[in-house]
């Protein structure tokens, strides 16, 4: 017997529905999803955030009254997230504690309890948000089986049939109820009539098992029965028959069909002690670090650096977020507004209309908190000397040139720079750590495999549009030579012209520290639709041991998670399509990516309250070595980017990396 359960999740923000639309999807979507769990006694599991049930309860109070009733008598049973729909894998981990305990007090006040099984947000997962739900009370979280299966091949087939048990990587474990993209999706297409009750009947019928099996029959959106947000051109078109109407005689077939029973959400944790249940498993992989739903184009650089302006609004929350961290400041109302900002929906599909009220309210929390907006660039160094290439009277530092090349050290560190090649650092050592250079470029010929026939760099930027010619930094340049006041800061710096706007480029060597630090300060024009990857570090394989490299970042949690790359294909800035143009990334949610091995750590720091960019790991094993770097994206395409045309938005941030090395505490 198959054993189904459902997951309907309601979003009444959805970014492509208008405000003065919602009144519309509460009586067209809503109301008949209560409508059927009523007539039909159906144990339906329901799903919404805070704000969702905040936002009904103003325009139909009756609603949130029949859903608190239904569920208190056990007709249904509902599902939590937290107050906003929020990417907990973007989010610092005090924003992700903060929306689940926010959720919890909007539950309790219209519902009456706190729900115990959390819908991971658009299932967008890191086992760092495992900490955040045991602490907020959930006794289990809903994650999709299928990406997540991508990358475990060792993982049982059946197990998907069954509850397992999510670890985290620092000991936290919560079960974990399967949600499926297949699943779901061909329910949505009986519904809109694309299939017929029995071929779908068929498809149900298809997983057959002498024991019990149990199986998510739904887990997704709401609004899109009897109703069409607009979002995709390809929406199913709206027929004359109602499409709750299908659903109810789908529930009536599987009522009638004893292969089948309908089950309550909690009852799948009854069999988690069956044989095939149970079992521990890490759902990220240093391939796919964050998992989400559907298909490939479906991915996490979505809601950071595509849409109309992530790159923009999510530097906006970071910087509100840092002012709060600050000033200590705990007050709920403000930490309410930010998980509302920091919302899914104003990253993807917005209205032109509702993405003109989010920026000026967004606006208004700033102001209501005293966050001057940034100012124009200022660069520190004051006493630029054109064209010097020594030092004189200087002890703490030396400088020479040697050809193309341009030798910046101190008693700390040492950096090799390519001035033919826009200040790309060609090596970099960091002499407490490791006599061989540890990051820089990998020459043409390096590899002796023809796929890797070219020069890979550090230190640059790539900017790719569509159709069009790749634009770098890489040419040659006059660089201007200065010690900062304190004399404590060694800086070379070039300004480049690139035929999208200019970029100032900056390396600073550190006296007192082993910090090597990059600034980038870009005045370009509109990059939407393109792809912009800055940073770019491209580690030296003689300087680490290949058998316990790893890379480690935070991703929505408290700690930071650790991925060990031997024997992995790691791509996260391949392309899925023409349309999206990276398949993977890492949040930094707390502005730290290290890379290294068990003896040396390369940490890299970025502030994204300046610039929220966010990481792509590219690497492969080559014969003996390897190919391994780190890309920082600040802009990324997928269907999210406005292919209409729009005002053009200057790209002006300073981005500055602070690259160190130390060895791993023991």
């Amino acid at each position: 017997m198959i054993r189904l359960y459902t997951i309907f999740h309601l979003n009444i923000a959805y970014s492509s529905i208008e405000e003065d639309q919602r009144s519309e999807i509460i009586r067209k979507c809503y109301w008949p999803l209560l409508h059927l769990a009523r007539k039909s006694s159906l144990p339906l599991g329901i799903e919404a955030s805070g704000y969702t049930l905040e936002s009904i309860a103003a325009l139909d109070p009756a609603w949130v009254n029949e859903l608190r009733e239904l569920t208190s008598g056990g007709a249904c049973e509902f599902i939590g997230s937290g107050y906003a729909q929020i990417i907990g894998p973007l989010v610092p981990a005090k924003v992700n504690a903060a929306n689940l305990r926010i959720g919890n007090t909007v539950y309790e006040r219209f519902l009456g309890f706190r729900p115990a099984i959390a819908l991971v947000n658009e299932q967008a997962y890191s086992p760092g948000l495992i900490r955040h739900y045991l602490e907020a009370g959930y006794r289990a979280i809903i994650m999709e089986w299928h990406n997540p299966a991508l990358y475990h091949p060792e993982w049982d087939k059946e197990w998907r049939f069954m509850p397992q048990i999510a670890c985290g990587q620092n000991g936290e474990r919560i079960p974990v109820i399967w949600n499926n993209a297949i699943a779901f999706q061909k329910f949505q297409r009986y519904a809109h009539g694309e299939i017929e009750l029995q071929e779908y009947m068929e498809y149900l019928g298809g997983h057959p098992s002498d024991t019990v099996r149990v199986f998510p029959l739904y887990g997704n959106d709401v609004e899109i029965f009897d109703f069409r947000p607009g979002r995709y051109h390809t929406e199913a078109q709206l027929s004359e028959e109602s499409e709750w109407n299908r659903i109810g005689r789908l529930f009536d077939a599987l009522l009638k069909d004893d292969r089948f029973t309908c089950i309550r959400l909690s009852q799948v944790l009854d069999h988690i002690t069956n044989p095939g249940a149970g079992n521990l498993i890490h759902l990220e992989s240093p391939e796919q670090p964050v998992p989400v739903k559907k298909q490939g184009k479906y991915n996490i650089i979505r809601w950071a650096v595509t849409g109309k302006d992530d790159l923009g609004i999510n530097t906006a929350c970071m910087r509100i977020y840092n002012h709060l961290m600050a000033g200590n400041i705990q007050d709920e109302t403000d930490w309410k507004e930010l998980c509302y900002a920091w919302s899914s929906d104003f990253r993807t599909h917005i209205t032109e209309k509702r993405w003109g009220t989010y920026l000026e309210r967004l606006a208004a929390f700033e102001n209501r908190i005293g966050i001057a907006r940034p100012a124009g660039n200022q660069v520190w160094c004051r006493h630029t000397v054109e064209g010097k290439t020594e030092f004189s009277g200087n002890a703490d530092f030396s400088l020479g040139r040697d050809g193309r090349f341009l030798n910046l050290e101190s008693s700390l560190a040492k950096a090799r720079l390519n001035c033919a090649r826009g200040l790309a650092i060609d090596s970099m050592w960091f002499k407490e750590v490791s006599e061989k250079p540890l990051f820089g470029t990998l020459h043409h010929g390096y590899y002796d495999d023809i796929s890797y026939g070219a020069d890979f760099y550090t230190g640059h930027i790539i900017l790719e549009r569509p159709l069009s010619p790749k634009v770098t930094d890489l040419v040659s340049t006059d660089p201007k030579i200065s010690i900062s006041d304190s004399g404590d800061k060694a800086c070379v710096s070039a300004d480049i012209r690139t035929e999208f706007g200019s970029v100032r480029k900056t390396v600073i060597l550190h006296r007192e520290t082993p910090v090597l630090e990059l600034i980038y300060e870009f005045d370009l024009e509109d990059i939407a639709g393109s792809t912009l990857r800055i940073g770019n570090i491209t580690l030296i394989p003689e300087g680490f041991d290949k058998q316990s490299l790893f890379f480690s970042t935070h991703n929505g949690g408290t700690l930071a998670e650790t991925c060990y790359v031997k024997g992995h294909e790691i791509d996260h800035p391949k392309s899925v399509s023409s349309l999206v143009s990276a398949s993977y990334a890492l949040g930094i949610t707390e502005n730290i990516v290290e890379m290294g091995d068990a003896h040396k750590v390369l940490t890299i720091d970025i502030d994204r309250g300046s610039c929220s960019l966010i990481g792509l790991v590219t690497y492969r094993e080559i014969s003996d070595t390897f190919f391994c770097r780190l890309a920082l994206s600040a802009s990324e395409t997928d269907d999210t980017v406005p292919r209409t045309t729009t005002p053009a938005r200057e790209f002006a941030y300073t981005i500055r990396m602070k690259i160190s090395c130390h060895t791993p505490s023991t």
